[in-house]
Order: C-alpha cells, then sequence, then structure tokens
C-alpha cells in the first residue's frame, strides 16, 4: 500500500457500484463491486417501480431506497476502509441538475431517467462527507484520456490489460472507468 493513500474511483449502477481504490501512480490498492440497496427494494424506483405508482406512493418507495442506499453507502466505505485504511478522497460521475422534490423527478421524464444514479452518488458522497473524505466528481467521458495523460502513457488499453493480467478478473469497463477516476483525481489532489 501507498504510504501517501489512495482515492476510491467509483463506478456506479443501479442499485450497485464497482470501487477501485488507487495511488496517482496508478498502484491498485483495492477493488470491489457494492451492492448500495437492500435486497428486495427496487434499484431504479424514480424510472421503473415509481412509475406504477400513486405518486404519494412511489415518492414513499423511492424514500425507503434512498435510505437503504445512504446506509449501504456507509457499509461499503467501511469495507474499503478496512482493506486500504488511509483514504484521501473520492471520485464521483458528475451529476446532472434534477428538480427539487422526489414528485418531480418521478413526473420529468428526463429526470427519472437519472434520478436513480444521481441518488446512489449522493448516497456515497454524504458517507465520504461523513468521514470527513474530499469528494471530487469527474467527467465519465473525458476521464479517460485524463488518465492516460496523469500516468504519462501512450496505450491506457494496454496499460490495463496488464493489470488484469496481474491481477486477474473481474475487470471491466467499470473497473477501468473507476480506476481512472481515482487516479486522475489524486493526480490533481497533489498538483
Amino acid at each position: 500500500m501507498s504510504k501517501n493513500g489512495g482515492i476510491i474511483g467509483v463506478s456506479d449502477h443501479g442499485g450497485w457500484a464497482v470501487l477501485v481504490t488507487a495511488t496517482r501512480d496508478g498502484t491498485l490498492l483495492d477493488r470491489r463491486r457494492v451492492e448500495l440497496v437492500d435486497d428486495g427494494l427496487p434499484k431504479i424506483p424514480h424510472h421503473s417501480e415509481g412509475q406504477g405508482l400513486p405518486l404519494d406512493q412511489a415518492v414513499e418507495l423511492v424514500e425507503r431506497v434512498r435510505l437503504s442506499a445512504e446506509k449501504h453507502a456507509v457499509f461499503a466505505l467501511d469495507s474499503v476502509t478496512k482493506a486500504v485504511p488511509r483514504i484521501l478522497g473520492i471520485a464521483l460521475r458528475k451529476c446532472p441538475p434534477l428538480p427539487p422534490t422526489i414528485a418531480e423527478r418521478i413526473q420529468d421524464y428526463r429526470a427519472q431517467n437519472v434520478a436513480d444514479w444521481v441518488m446512489y452518488r449522493k448516497a456515497l458522497a454524504a458517507a465520504a462527507e461523513a468521514r470527513g473524505w474530499p469528494i471530487y466528481w469527474y467527467d465519465a467521458k473525458s476521464v479517460l484520456g485524463a488518465a492516460r495523460q496523469a500516468l504519462r502513457i501512450e496505450n491506457l488499453d494496454a496499460h490495463f490489460l496488464r493489470l488484469r493480467r496481474a491481477v486477474g478478473p473481474p475487470w471491466n469497463h467499470d473497473h477501468k472507468l473507476a480506476m481512472s477516476a481515482a487516479i486522475v483525481t489524486a493526480s490533481a489532489a497533489v498538483e
């Protein structure tokens, strides 16, 4: 493990996320897939399950999922700190703007398509903030190129292929995205 610690990069999905902790020089410290919602609860309530309910019931459902996500976010970060005690921050995908209330998000077509992902990102951000960790927001469209520049390498795919061979599966696009976010963030945080 690096004496300087690492940044947790996150690639999130509906109800789960890949967390990769890395240093600014690209040293992999930890990787894991974490669940962000209790079994039995829907994973995308704004977009899917909430759409078939009366609005007040849909709002209540989203609230239950949000509370579960907040609890699971704490568990997820706890698990990382057991493996990597010195965390310097967390890198999450930027959140698009949303209407201020759950009811408005459920009723707005564009918002209902991204509100669940934002909910999970905000749960992870709140858990990190409670630990006093800085939160960094990255652009998923540019982070791979930025990681290539931060590592000063020509071929990021070749770099990740060598890493996958060294650490074994799973190693997919989510791992690459999360690790790239961690590297870019760690590099920028030190400068």
